[in-house]
């Protein structure tokens, strides 16, 4: 084999190898996943997300988190958010319709998603993100510690950053069904077995208070589920009589045992299907 060939076939290998430390083209999407072994950030050409119109219930919580994205967005100070509460209330769709509005006010910001068992490695995730001249959001969906998790000490990577500090071009936004991020009945078996019980407690309760904004998400009422369908129905065409719609929706959450916006989408999944809509 000639040197020309050679060199053909090492500069196709050195296109095909990622860059050093996983870098990747921030440019080629709006969204990517961290992966580890090895480290690289995935691009998503399309994330799976619903419009900000169609979150219903939560507007206090909407404002609040798109006015602190913008601020991030527009390189001014912003919080780290937890977002907190009852499963299936949009916590994690808020988020990704945030950065689809902030996207379409023209403002150039990266969503990264980081799984929880790639907590240890999100100090490499930053040393990656800090040299970049872009904006990323950094996010974490159903974050939560057991007993012997460690992974929270990789957290605090994340909002506070050690001697580097955060990266100024990052900032923090994770989901959770619990307020402190470990079950309650944890928090007081700690609190009594202890040898100093507010101390062995501390250092997990208080990476909670290491978000600047929380924000609740509670259970919704039965006019506020109908009404997410009702808006569902309005935004994808699908028309059928309100006696009818109310009664079958009411009978989907009432065998579901829960109303929330996940139920309220998965009985409008089944009703588009029944009635010859794509969604």
């Amino acid at each position: 084999m000639n040197d020309a060939a050679l060199n053909r076939i090492a500069g196709a290998l050195e296109r095909l190898a990622p860059a050093p430390g996983g870098a990747p083209d921030f440019d080629a999407a709006d969204a990517f996943v961290w992966h580890v072994a090895p480290d690289r950030l995935v691009p998503v050409g399309q994330v799976n997300r619903v419009g900000l119109e169609l979150l219903l219930g939560i507007d206090r919580s909407r404002d609040t988190l798109l006015a602190n994205s913008l601020q991030f967005a527009r390189g001014l100070p912003a919080n780290n958010a937890l977002l907190w509460g009852a499963r299936g209330m949009g916590k994690s769709s808020l988020i990704k319709a945030v950065h689809a509005e902030i996207l379409a006010q023209g403002e150039n910001l990266k969503l990264v998603e980081l799984q929880r068992d790639d907590l240890p490695s999100v100090g490499r995730l930053l040393n990656m993100l800090r040299g970049s001249n872009k904006r990323f959001l950094l996010f974490c969906d159903d974050l939560s510690f057991s007993h012997d998790d460690e992974h929270y000490k990789s957290l605090k990577a994340v909002l506070d950053g050690g001697i580097e500090g955060r990266p100024e071009n990052v900032l923090f936004y994770a989901t959770s069904n619990r307020r402190h991020l470990m079950p309650r009945d944890m928090i007081e078996n700690e609190q009594s077995s202890g040898i100093n019980p507010s101390e062995a407690v501390e250092e997990k309760v208080s990476l909670s208070d290491r978000f600047g904004l929380w924000l609740g998400f509670h259970p919704c009422t039965q006019p506020e589920y109908l009404a997410m369908i009702d808006a569902y129905c309005a935004a994808y065409g699908v028309t059928i009589d309100a006696e009818v719609l109310r009664a079958e929706a009411i009978e989907w959450q009432a065998t579901r045992g829960s109303r929330s916006g996940r139920v309220a989408w998965q009985f409008f999944t089944d009703l588009a299907g029944r009635h010859g809509h794509k969604i």
